[in-house]
């Protein structure tokens, strides 16, 4: 029903910065709230950052004031951005989009997209 398609990652310097791109598409209105899940291998996943449609955003500690979160739409698609600024080895992750269904005919799982792979070198 819904497809999520990550983008914009890579390998990059401390202190620089990067843009993340998440492509939702197919039953659109399916899609509530969306935000940005970081894992590191052998740690758990984290939340960075997420957010309605004119909702406030959330970002974790970790994320506040270097990444900003942040979407657009038209009628077929909505786009999720990450920018990420001043960025730290300790951001070295594999970066999910994902979206909660929002909508009885949506199904209950939260949707999930391949995860793309961000690496900051010291």
């Amino acid at each position: 029903q819904v497809q999520l398609v990550e983008s914009g990652g890579g390998l990059v310097q401390a202190g620089d910065s990067l843009r993340l791109s998440c492509v939702a598409s197919g039953d659109i209105t399916c899609i509530g709230p969306m935000g940005w899940v970081r894992q590191v291998p052998g740690k758990g996943r984290e939340l960075v950052a997420s957010r309605t449609g004119n909702g406030r955003p959330y970002y974790a500690d970790s994320a506040e004031g270097r990444f900003t979160i942040s979407m657009s739409r038209d009628d077929a698609k909505k786009i999720l951005y990450l920018e990420m600024n001043s960025l730290t080895p300790e951001d070295t992750a594999v970066y999910f989009c994902k979206a909660v269904p929002e909508g009885s005919w949506c199904g209950h799982d939260d949707y999930w997209g391949q995860g793309i792979q961000v690496t900051v070198s010291s």
